[in-house]
């Protein structure tokens, strides 16, 4: 083959790429850009005429995801998974080819591991898979029939979020600001009306029950899906204003379903959702006193700190004169669980550790450079109260002889 035919061939393979690259650009509403097609292409990737599951390992970079593409020619049910290999805590998100979310599952596969079963019609749709805080992980996330071996345990029967799951007209009322306790198994569904659009914040509550919310529009449609947001309490937040209309809210339960859980419609508070996130740790808190904060000051080699931490996390704000390598680590003293989340003064989030060297401890260690630290402590477990010890040390690079 001469050089002008292989370039020429190239040519075209280049612009055969580029073209399966545009297609792909707007797939799922963009999540679909870099896609893998879970079958190797798009033709081995119709679950309908799969003979077996079809499987990916996955890469989940930090604070990042991995996107499988699969598609449907046949209308059907269709079981996606997520698990985790070594530790790690699984997240999925199912988008049609329009970009939206059909289904949404963190734990559902049992442990940290997610699943979700479900009718699908014909399409294309992006299984996404991320780390539930955010770290990297490894894991393998697989797509098959009912038939088919599954990847995780399962919990038994799961919430399935299809259309026409929620009636809002067979529902019992429930009226904004005003809560309802009542078991899953005598109250599985519950319905409003707005007369106008208006965001809103769902919840339900019941550790011990582990309720599931899923919120669909008054024809049935999936609208959004929340399970263990704090500790195994659940809670939906739709900051964009929902349409005027009716709408019915499906609460199931992973644990004991004869338990009374208490669902609230409430109206969205901004300033009540990032309070929350910082009470989880899951955003760094602002510098101006308006949320307690401990200064400890400048780090020069090595200092520590108690903090009795329980519901709430602990806060604490760090100054790093140079460069060089800042340990961070949390001790429970007696009980207790701890978790540590680090952030520079921008609120970015730059470490999370649980349970470190084999213990339920916390440690990070990472390179900083000079400037002002944020350090959130606190109980994996938010009913536990306990004393928790921290530790800084830092350590500067060995200067040249």
């Amino acid at each position: 083959m001469s050089c002008l035919t292989l370039r020429l061939a190239a040519a075209v393979l280049g612009l055969a790429a580029t073209g399966a690259n545009a297609q792909q650009t707007d797939l799922c509403g963009g999540i679909g850009e870099n896609g893998q097609w879970i079958g190797s292409d798009a033709a081995g990737s119709d679950i309908s005429r799969a003979p077996d599951h079809l499987e990916q390992m996955a890469l989940v970079m930090l604070r990042d995801e991995y996107v499988a593409l699969f598609s449907l020619s046949d209308p059907g049910p269709v079981r996606v998974e997520a698990a985790a290999r070594g530790t790690g805590d699984t997240v999925i998100d199912l988008y049609d080819a329009a970009g939206n979310i059909v289904a949404s599952d963190d734990d559902s596969g049992g442990n940290t591991d997610s699943r979700a079963e479900l009718t699908l019609d014909p399409g294309t749709y992006c299984l996404a898979l991320r780390s539930f805080d955010g770290s990297p992980l490894t894991g393998l996330v697989r797509v098959g029939r009912p038939e088919h071996q599954p990847l995780t345990e399962g919990l038994g029967p799961t919430p399935v979020a299809t259309r026409g799951t929620c009636d809002p007209s067979a529902a019992t009322p429930i009226t904004l600001g005003a809560p309802l306790s009542a078991p899953v198994e005598t109250t599985p569904f519950y319905s409003f009306t707005l007369d106008q659009p208006t965001a809103l914040s769902l919840t339900a509550e019941n550790q011990n029950a582990d309720p599931v919310l899923t919120l669909y529009d008054a024809q049935g449609d999936w609208l959004a899906e929340n399970d263990d947001f704090e500790g195994l309490n659940s809670r939906i937040d739709m900051a964009e204003p929902l349409p005027a209309g009716q709408y019915c809210l499906a609460v199931d339960a992973l644990g004991d379903t004869t338990l009374p859980v208490v669902t609230s419609v409430r109206n969205y508070d901004p300033e009540e959702v990032m309070q929350s996130l910082y009470d989880r740790g899951e955003a760094a808190p602002p510098l101006d006193g308006s949320y307690p904060v401990t200064d400890l000051g400048q780090v020069q080699t090595r200092q520590r700190t108690d903090a009795r931490v329980g519901g709430a996390a602990a806060w604490h704000v760090v100054e790093v004169p140079a460069p060089g390598l800042l340990l961070i680590e949390a001790i429970a003293q007696g009980q207790g669980d701890p978790v540590l989340t680090l952030f520079d003064d921008l609120g970015r989030q730059l470490g999370h550790n649980d349970d470190s060297g084999g213990t339920l401890d916390s440690r990070l260690a990472l390179r900083v450079q000079p400037g002002t630290y944020l350090v959130a402590v606190r109980q994996v477990d938010d009913s536990v109260q306990g004393v928790i010890r921290v530790l800084f040390e830092r350590y500067v690079p060995a200067r040249p002889e």
